[in-house]
């Protein structure tokens, strides 16, 4: 059972060395089972995928019992592929996390039991870009939405700040208006609390007058 798992994991870590190499590869997928092959990707690195069920006999269809389920996570278990019951398929996307992205394979279980040979390319980063006319046309279509989405976003965010300096301005001028204004309002307090203190005083003066007390 060791030796097995051994086997296993050896076989994994040799998909992935030939996977960084950035050549396609050939395995063989046992039905009712499942094989994951990792690669590592850089945050908003391209990356993009072409896989299928090799034709055991040429020149003829494949059988329907041939028929293999995939799905691509992100190292956070984000799902960015996943496709079932199919005999070739294709994906690509930008990475948004960075770490081990998961593609694995499933095959339904048959009896007798099948082993499926399977032929898969995964290119990322700068190896992506010689590959991107595998990309399907409705992920083209969402990347050129979100791009679009982005455009409208910096836009508005541009908009916003003027908007905002705008803002700003008739807030200073607001402001300036605001403090001539007190500025008058505490030069003409002064003069009311002066004639008042006067007409206070000349009161005094006439009621101390008139007692004949000064």
């Amino acid at each position: 059972m060791k030796m097995k798992q051994l086997a296993a994991i050896f076989m994994v870590i040799l998909l992935g060395v030939l996977l960084k190499s950035g050549e396609s590869i050939r395995f063989e997928l046992e039905s009712g089972h499942t094989k994951c092959i990792a690669e590592d990707i850089k945050s908003n690195s391209m990356t993009v995928g072409h896989y299928s069920i090799v034709n055991p006999n040429e020149g003829q269809p494949l059988p329907e019992s041939h028929r293999i389920t995939l799905k691509v996570t992100s190292a956070y278990g984000n799902s960015y592929h996943s496709s079932e019951n199919v005999q070739s398929g294709q994906f690509a996307f930008q990475a948004v996390e960075a770490g081990d992205y998961m593609a694995c394979f499933f095959a339904i279980d048959h009896q007798p039991t099948l082993k499926i040979p399977i032929e898969f390319d995964w290119r990322s980063g700068v190896a992506a870009k010689d590959w991107s006319n595998v990309a399907k046309k409705g992920s083209v279509d969402a990347m050129e939405y979100e791009l679009k989405k982005l455009a409208d976003t910096i836009t508005s965010i541009h908009e916003e700040m003027f908007y905002l300096r705008d803002r700003e301005r008739e807030m200073q001028e607001l402001n300036k208006a605001t403090n001539s204004r007190m500025a008058w309002l505490s030069f003409v307090s002064l003069l009311v609390c002066l004639f008042v203190a006067g007409m206070q005083l000349w009161h005094l003066k006439s009621f101390f007058e008139k007692k004949k007390l000064i």
